[in-house]
């Protein structure tokens, strides 16, 4: 099961550090893949979830390109993504409320509360006791729950 960090929490929210940088390379470097919250603007991509708030450059999400799962947060970062995505492929996704969203990579993105969705990522599945039995994936601020190896 892949097991995603939600903007990096892995054992409940700590908002004052979500979609930092360091953050996101402590769950990274703990196993986890991470759901990031990504804006272009300006030239420049920005990790944030209601604004950019860390300017990164492309190197940085290059080198961690099989690790993050891509919150396109504005229509820019769509596009950026989409002009690369052939000699880059990333991860990425935009939804809002949609029950569900595909991702660039082909992986169904399942808004909270629809779950059971076979072949799916369940996201933030705490919030209405979602069956999580069906998918193969899970994004959580909780994913340490979900560790069936219990070593994270």
């Amino acid at each position: 099961m892949k097991l995603i960090a939600h903007r990096g929490n892995i054992n409940g929210r700590l908002e004052s550090y979500e979609n930092e940088p360091t953050y996101i390379d402590l769950a990274i470097k703990k196993g986890y893949d991470v759901e990031v919250d990504v804006w272009y603007k300006d030239n420049i991509l920005w990790l944030g979830h209601d604004k950019p708030d860390y300017g990164i450059d492309f190197k940085w999400f290059q080198d961690r390109i099989a690790k993050l799962w891509i919150h396109c947060k504005n229509i820019e970062v769509v596009v950026y993504f989409n002009e690369i995505f052939e000699k880059y492929p990333f991860n990425y996704f935009w939804h809002d409320t949609d029950d569900v969203t595909l991702t660039s990579c082909n992986y169904i993105w399942a808004y909270p509360g629809k779950q059971p969705i076979r072949n799916s990522i369940a996201v933030m599945p705490e919030l209405n006791d979602d069956d999580v039995s069906q998918g193969i994936g899970v994004c959580s601020d909780y994913i340490q729950k979900y560790n069936k190896v219990g070593n994270n």
